[in-house]
This record gives C-alpha cells, sequence and structure tokens, in this order.
C-alpha cells in the first residue's frame, strides 16, 4: 500500500468520528432542550407565587423576641397506692417547668471550680 492510500483511511477514520461526534452532540442538546420543556410545563401547573400583598407580614409590636428562664425538672407524680397505672392524660407535656427562683447562679470571685463542676467549692 502506499502512502497515499494510508491518508485516505486516516481521512475517512476521523471524518466518521466527526460525525459520531456531531450527532452525539445533537442528541444531547435535544434531551436538555426536551427537559427544560418539561420543566417549564410542570411549573405551569403549580401554583403561583404570592403577590408581596399577600406576603406575612410583622406582628405590631415587631419581631417576637428569645425569652430566658431557669427551668427545674418537672418530676412524674407517684402512682397511687391502690396500685393503678398512671394514664398518659395524668402526665405533664414538658419534663421541665419555670423554676420559683428565676435568678441566674453566678460564679463568685474567691471560689474554686464553676458551678456544678463537683470541685470543693468555696475555698
Amino acid at each position: 500500500m502506499s502512502t497515499a492510500t494510508y491518508e485516505l483511511l486516516a481521512a475517512s477514520a476521523q471524518v466518521w468520528s466527526l460525525i459520531g461526534a456531531f450527532v452525539g452532540g445533537l442528541v444531547v442538546a435535544g434531551a436538555l432542550i426536551w427537559a427544560v420543556r418539561i420543566g417549564m410545563q410542570v411549573m405551569d401547573r403549580e401554583e403561583h407565587r404570592p403577590t408581596p400583598e399577600e406576603q406575612t407580614r410583622l406582628p405590631d409590636g415587631g419581631a417576637v423576641r428569645e425569652m430566658r428562664e431557669i427551668r427545674e425538672p418537672d418530676e412524674v407524680p407517684l402512682s397511687p397506692k391502690s396500685g393503678a397505672r398512671l394514664m398518659p392524660y395524668e402526665l405533664h407535656h414538658a419534663s421541665t417547668r419555670t423554676g420559683k427562683d428565676q435568678i441566674r447562679k453566678r460564679w463568685l470571685p474567691g471560689s474554686s471550680g464553676g458551678f456544678g463542676s463537683g470541685g470543693p467549692g468555696h475555698v
């Protein structure tokens, strides 16, 4: 075989590769266009977004702020001596309640350790 034949065969292989890449690109572009059209149809079926007049507003008193309070454990009531079990409606909704003493415990200078650290306490 001559060099011209090799050049012809090499050129024809490149042409088929080029055509394959072009067809593959068309398939990918068609799939993307189809996906966008389906997405637009789905968005048209959804409820419309609320207008600015339909949006929620802040209360007249302004934004609601955080409330701090000291909580204490709310123990489960003891079962009666008769041995009857407690029913769910006899229990409390939360395991804690607002504490009677609302003064925060503070670290005192001269004492050792933090509150609740198990240290020896005042020195």
